[in-house]
């Protein structure tokens, strides 16, 4: 069985941080509670076939911060960036909720998806089944899966309990050895993350690498470092059904155009 080991890097602080965090919430909020949440929750979207559609599907991706860039987008206002993401042709959201790094919130969660009528993906650091159930309490679509950060045990139950609940997850990948695991559990959404979480370095090439490997049954799903319609016809051509783009909207001053521009106007010269 695989088992990731610590190592010191932008990863395992992350994760450290939030196995503290989940602990302390699990003690106030039961999962009975949860569960209860659940049944209240507002009717699942079809990530999925979002993603499958002909065509350049962009999941855009609503984050306030990150380790390797600090603010990205201050003030910010999750229910007006889905509103104008979805405007200009967005085929998902995909929503940070990971508080103290990528100053997140389900709160912002929420309102992104209340905003739109698109399905969110929450984007956080998940292995324990109690935010998975949080996940969907909190009206998400689907959930994000790093295969760094889990075992194998952990990548079948979270994966398992994420089909229960009508979620399929995105599970990410870095490595070779990383895609090898997630195909064996029988993945249906498989992530190329491009950035490196150890070392937060980008490589765009990771995808290139990767998506000959990826089984044609599954979604495949270009993420981080993408920044031009060029880029996203490239990476359709070589396979890959939908990309995962965040700080290129966030950084501009108008996410809506920046999105269109990248989704309808080839690079000129």
């Amino acid at each position: 069985m695989h088992t990731p080991s610590p190592t010191g890097t932008a990863l395992d602080r992350i994760l450290d941080a939030r196995r503290a965090e989940v602990e302390h919430r699990k003690k106030v909020l039961p999962l009975t509670a949860l569960k209860y949440g659940v049944k209240a929750a507002t009717p699942l979207r079809d990530f999925s076939a979002a993603l499958a559609k002909p065509g350049l599907n962009v999941i855009a991706e609503l984050k306030p911060a990150s380790p390797s860039r600090g603010v990205i987008r201050d003030p910010f206002d999750p229910a007006e960036l889905a509103q104008t993401l979805e405007s200009a042709g967005a085929a998902a959201l995909s929503v940070l909720t990971e508080s103290e790094f990528f100053r997140g919130s389900l709160k912002n969660l929420r309102d992104a998806r209340k905003a739109s009528a698109l399905p969110a993906l929450r984007k956080d650091f998940i292995f324990d089944p109690w935010q998975v159930w949080e996940a969907r309490a909190n009206d998400s679509d689907s959930f994000l899966l790093i295969v760094a950060a889990l075992n194998d045990n952990q990548l079948s139950e979270l994966l398992a309990l994420g089909r229960e609940l009508g979620m399929e997850p995105l599970i990410e990948v870095h490595t070779r050895e990383e895609l090898e695991r997630v195909v064996s559990v029988d993945a249906k959404i498989i992530g190329v993350n491009n950035r490196d979480l150890k070392t937060l370095e980008v490589h765009v090439q990771t995808s290139f690498d990767l998506i000959e490997h990826i089984p044609e049954s599954c979604i495949a799903v270009s993420e981080s470092g993408l920044r031009s319609h060029h880029d996203l016809q490239k990476l359709r051509a070589a396979g890959f059904d939908a990309f995962l783009i965040g700080e290129q909207l966030m950084l501009a001053a108008d996410p809506g155009a920046a999105l269109a521009q990248i989704l309808n106007q080839p690079e000129q010269g």
